[in-house]
C-alpha cells in the first residue's frame, strides 16, 4: 500500500503560510493541522494572527482557537493528539498538510521527542519566581553556564522554553543540548517540507503592518481582558508581554507597540535559522502558490 503524504509548511511569521497552507489543501481536497502553539489558544486571537474563518475558505483545520487560556499544553500532548488526527486524515484523503512556526511543535509531529524528565513542580515554581522577580537576563546567564549551546539557539522571546532548558540541567545534571538526539524523519509518511521563501526586508514591512493592524483591531483590548491570566505560559509571548508592561506603565504606548515590532522581527530571524540548519526544507517563493503544487504533484 502506497504511503500517506504529509506537506509541511514552514517559515517566519507574517510569511504567508496559511495562505500557502490553504491553497494546498484545497488543491489536494485535505484538511490542515497547526502547529503554531500560540495559536491554540481561544482567547488569544488578534495577538496571535489567528486566521478568521473567512481566510480559511471552507478547509478544514484542526488545533486553532481548542483551548482556554487556562489549559496547559505541550509538544508531547500535541504529539499524541495531533497523530490521531493526522492518522484519520491520511486514511481518509491520503495526504495532510500541517503548519506551523514552532519548530518544537513541527519536530514532534514528524520526528518524535527526546526522552527528557517531567517537569518538577517545586523546581518550576522556584524558577518561575525568579522570572517573575529578577526577569530573564539571570536565568539567560545562568542557562549560559550550564549549557552555551542551548544558550545560543534557544528563543528569547519565549520564557517558557528558556525555564525548561534549565529545569532538565538541573534535574539531570547534564547539559540540555547533550540529551537531544535530532531524530531522524519519520519513514511511514512521505513527507513534503516546504518552507516560505521571502526577501528579508518584505518580511519585515508585513511584520510592521501586522502589528499596526492588530492594534486597529482590539489587541489592546484583547490584551487588556486578559490581565488576570497574565502569568499563564501562553501570555508569556510577544504581543501581550510588551502590553502588560505598558499596563505597569514601564512603557508607553508606542515605545510597547515598537518593542512588539522589534520583538516580532527578532522571533522571525530565529525562525528561518531553525528552518535553513535543517536541509530537509525546500525554499519557494511565497506567492508561488503553483510551484508549490507541481512541487508536491512531482516529488517522489
Amino acid at each position: 500500500m502506497d504511503k500517506g503524504t504529509l506537506i509541511v509548511i514552514g517559515g517566519a511569521t507574517a510569511s504567508g503560510k496559511t495562505d500557502a497552507a490553504v491553497q494546498l489543501a484545497l488543491h489536494f481536497g485535505t484538511d490542515v493541522i497547526s502547529a503554531d502553539s500560540r495559536q491554540f489558544y481561544r482567547a488569544m486571537r488578534i495577538g496571535t494572527a489567528r486566521p478568521q474563518e473567512a481566510e480559511l475558505l471552507g478547509v478544514p483545520h484542526h488545533f486553532l482557537g481548542h483551548l482556554e487560556i487556562t489549559e496547559t499544553w505541550s509538544a508531547g500532548r500535541f504529539a499524541r493528539e495531533a497523530e490521531t488526527v493526522l492518522q484519520r486524515i491520511i486514511a481518509e484523503k491520503g495526504i495532510a498538510v500541517l503548519v506551523g512556526g514552532s519548530g518544537l511543535y513541527i519536530d514532534a509531529l514528524t520526528k518524535g521527542l527526546d526522552p527528557l524528565p517531567l517537569s518538577d513542580p517545586r523546581l518550576r515554581e522556584t524558577l518561575r519566581r525568579r522570572l517573575d522577580q529578577h526577569g530573564l537576563e539571570p536565568l539567560l546567564k545562568e542557562l549560559y553556564a550550564l549549557d552555551p549551546a542551548t544558550h545560543e539557539r534557544i528563543d528569547r522571546n519565549n520564557p517558557h522554553r528558556i525555564l525548561r532548558a534549565l529545569e532538565v540541567c538541573l534535574l539531570t545534571g547534564k547539559r540540555y543540548s547533550d540529551q537531544r538526539t535530532d531524530p531522524s524523519d519519520r519513514t511511514d509518511l512521505r513527507l513534503i517540507h516546504l518552507a516560505m521563501e521571502i526577501p528579508r526586508e518584505q518580511l519585515y514591512q508585513r511584520i510592521e503592518a501586522r502589528v499596526d493592524r492588530m492594534i486597529t483591531e482590539g489587541l489592546i483590548e484583547e490584551a487588556r481582558g486578559l490581565i488576570p491570566h497574565r502569568e499563564q505560559n501562553a501570555l508569556r509571548t510577544v504581543g501581550y508581554r510588551e502590553l502588560f508592561d505598558h499596563f505597569d506603565g514601564t512603557f508607553d504606548l508606542d515605545e510597547a507597540i515598537a518593542l512588539i515590532k522589534q520583538h516580532t522581527r527578532n522571533y522571525a530571524k530565529r525562525q528561518m535559522t531553525w528552518l535553513r540548519r535543517d536541509a530537509s526544507w525546500t525554499w519557494i517563493a511565497a506567492a508561488d502558490h503553483e510551484r508549490r503544487i507541481a512541487h508536491v504533484e512531482n516529488a517522489p
